[in-house]
């Protein structure tokens, strides 16, 4: 980072990332116009983000695993096969026009078996043998009365309490005694080394590693194939609301809501303990991927899931404290609001002009537009049920729709409500024309 770096402001931060963002140096491209494609689809996103009219709207299309079900695979035969895997998204490459492109995301079946994961299902692990994608399983991982050692040794908690109880292959960690409790007698800490549970969790958390390195190889092969084709990556680091993390992750649903009314000043404890280190996270990645954008996967803030009282009690304040760290630090957070966010909208209007990406699912997009078309880049929100159901005449008359109102003045980009599972590449096409169609901004 620059020497003077903590004596810039937010936008002076930004400029720099964006400046690393869509710089060539260094990058391997097929051809001139490869590379001139590159420059031209990141300048595309970041006069978007700056709420300025680029040449034309960006499409991010939602392809999701489509391109393995036109492969004729099952789910689960792509988490067993990556180089058929990958070859999908390569034969769906140049398929799909857009201004990103579809990557393999699926994980590898036997490093997922060697996990023994209790918080998620897939086909042949808690779903049928011909089931579709990985579905998250929440659960009680952090109890009630477990905010204490959560808020004052966070590390331990997450090593010998939450690993444990989410990774089967984990579950010897209970046995470690207290990280602290090493301090001055390193040894301690390697005393559960001598119990055969111990030892076998490490010989498999070795084969897991193999396993994973091995699966990933072919992934990285695709990726510096899309960037020497002129296609630059768009995800440089996630983060999470303080609330979705305890929320998700921690307490479940059920747990949440209740410490809600039982006991309200701990739960906002352990979440501004989490406000920090989720500000780090995504940080670093910006850092180290070189992409300044950070993804938020909203779950708990929708409409349906408490009152607005209860949203800016619980869930604004943290959340804010985290999008405006990131932000402070020159990174633009792209917050995923699943769900509906009707209600929410003059609520997160409270953040500086153009300094993160609002990407909705099922919000009003219209509405959106009204409160926030001049005070942040918009993103969504074609529905998931429409792209799965409607002709695509009717998929392209709403993008149509949704660039002349929402894209008009410049920042906005197209996208679906959500990824899509089994989508229908006549629809997905659709989207693409109407991006190429309708949103080029006259000058």
């Amino acid at each position: 980072m620059e020497k003077n770096w903590s004596t810039l402001s937010p936008e002076e931060k930004r400029e720099i990332r964006f400046k690393k963002w869509i710089s060539t140096e260094g990058r391997h491209f097929n051809s001139p116009e490869a590379e001139q494609k590159y420059k031209d689809i990141i300048t595309r996103y970041i006069k978007a983000i700056k709420l300025e009219e680029p040449d034309r709207v960006p499409v991010m299309l939602p392809t999701g695993t489509t391109p393995i079900y036109m492969a004729g695979m099952t789910y689960k035969e792509a988490m067993y096969d990556n180089e058929k895997l990958v070859k999908a998204y390569m034969d769906v490459f140049k398929v799909f026009k857009a201004d990103d492109y579809a990557a393999p995301m699926i994980p590898s079946g036997r490093a997922s078996a060697l996990l023994d994961t209790k918080c998620s299902k897939y086909p042949g692990h808690g779903l049928p043998e011909d089931g579709h994608g990985n579905q998250f399983v929440e659960g009680e991982y952090m109890k009630a009365d477990e905010y204490d050692l959560f808020i004052n040794d966070m590390s331990d908690f997450v090593f010998r309490c939450y690993l444990p109880r989410t990774m089967g292959l984990l579950e010897p960690l209970t046995m470690f005694p207290p990280l602290p409790n090493s301090l001055g007698f390193p040894n301690m800490f390697l005393s559960a080394m001598s119990n055969p549970q111990v030892q076998n969790m490490l010989l498999k958390m070795v084969e897991y590693g193999k396993e994973e390195a091995k699966w990933q190889l072919p992934f990285m092969k695709f990726r510096q194939m899309a960037m020497a084709e002129g296609y630059p990556a768009m995800m440089g680091a996630y983060a999470h609301a303080p609330f979705d993390l305890m929320g998700d992750t921690l307490r479940g649903t059920r747990g949440i809501i209740m410490d809600m009314y039982r006991q309200p000043d701990k739960l906002h404890q352990a979440m501004e303990k989490i406000v920090p280190l989720n500000i780090k996270i995504a940080v670093d990645g910006a850092n180290m991927s070189g992409v300044p954008i950070a993804v938020f996967p909203l779950h708990k803030g929708d409409d349906t899931m408490m009152s607005d009282k209860q949203y800016r009690e619980f869930y604004w304040p943290t959340f804010r404290k985290v999008i405006m760290g990131i932000y402070e630090e020159g990174v633009v957070p792209l917050l995923f609001a699943e769900g509906k966010y009707n209600e929410r909208l003059e609520i997160i209007k409270d953040l500086p002009r153009s300094s993160v990406i609002w990407y909705f699912d099922q919000t009003d997009m219209f509405r959106a537009k009204e409160i926030l078309g001049n005070h942040a880049c918009l993103m969504g929100n074609v529905p998931t049920s429409m792209l799965c159901t409607s002709k695509a005449s009717e998929v392209k008359e709403y993008c149509r729709k949704l660039i002349e109102i929402v894209g008009k003045g410049g920042g906005y980009i197209l996208a679906g409500g959500a990824s899509l599972d089994k989508g229908i590449p006549e629809n997905i096409h659709a989207m693409s024309e109407a991006a190429f169609e309708y949103g080029v901004y006259k000058k």
